[in-house]
């Protein structure tokens, strides 16, 4: 059960220059490949539509007000400057036991562009992921981390790359993730592999907290991971029905406070159960139908 309530830094790992990718389909299809399912009406620039960005949250008050802050602060600059025409800012708190639901029920009432939604029971990562996309109501939905990985700064470029290669979903990749430990490093390059491996997915840093998307794939895609393999699932999912992604390279803001659970034994058990679980099920799934 979910309740909503509305009024409605350290220094980054540096990297290398502007890197982007393109996964999928993104931009002029090759012979046989699946083209991109189309939105009616979208343009290379569209600055009439909405964002969301929503931060899932558990026992992040120290964050708080440091993501929303950030958030915000890039967000007005975009409608300022017709990139957006409005903006939606979501705390979705899993039943923290800290101040993070009274800090986010002050913002929201101070501020009608952020609301709060509150789990009654602690959903974990992924239960928090589906209720921030089913909530949000924006034209375009971006996630993150309440620790803000990543400059928000990123976001005008991301977005932009989105309307120019017409793409559905855009995923960030740090540049460099070893701020965090090297042992951290090699349980993701094995991650990423076992992706490939069994989905034929190939994506840097599939499980990093920055996926910009257009809330109209959530038509068609059902995302049922309850762990940290959502980011992996919807990118599985959204490829597996034709949807085009897109990649690029960010700087990484390595976490400084707090303490990140993504490595337990019982995240990894979730994880390789919802691996083969998802591969089952998708091997008679088949893309959308291509635009005429």
């Amino acid at each position: 059960m979910v309740t909503t309530r509305h009024p409605v830094v350290s220094s980054p790992t540096r990297g290398g220059g502007d890197d982007v990718d393109t996964v999928g389909t993104v931009g002029p299809a090759p012979a046989g490949a699946i083209a991109p399912v189309p939105c009616p009406g979208v343009t290379a620039e569209r600055p009439g539509e909405t964002l969301s960005i929503f931060f899932p949250m558990w026992n992040e008050d120290t964050y708080v007000e440091r993501a929303v802050d950030a958030a915000r602060v890039v967000c007005d600059r975009m409608v300022k400057d017709g990139d957006i025409e409005d903006y939606q800012l979501l705390i979705v708190d899993d039943a923290s036991t800290d101040r993070t639901p009274e800090i986010a029920d002050a913002l929201a009432a101070s501020d009608p562009r952020v609301a709060v939604v509150h789990h009654e029971h602690n959903r974990k990562l992924g239960g928090s992921i589906k209720t921030g996309f089913a909530t949000a109501t924006g034209d375009i939905v971006l996630y993150s981390d309440a620790d803000l990985p990543f400059d928000m700064e990123e976001l005008p470029r991301a977005l932009h790359l989105l309307r120019q290669y017409d793409a559905d979903i855009v995923s960030a990749y740090r540049f460099d993730r070893t701020g965090e430990g090297y042992l951290r490093a090699i349980y993701t390059f094995v991650y990423n592999v076992l992706i490939r491996w069994l989905f034929n997915v190939r994506m840097r840093d599939i499980n990093f907290a920055f996926k910009l998307c257009r809330r109209r794939i959530f038509e068609h895609i059902e995302l049922r991971s309850e762990g940290s393999f959502i980011d992996a699932e919807l990118i599985v999912r959204a490829q597996r029905l034709g949807f085009s992604v897109l990649q690029f390279g960010v700087d990484y803001f390595p976490r400084t406070l707090g303490e990140s659970t993504l490595s337990s034994l019982g995240v990894i058990r979730t994880i390789v159960r919802e691996m083969v679980e998802l591969r089952g099920e998708l091997a008679d799934v088949q893309p959308l139908p291509r635009a005429d």
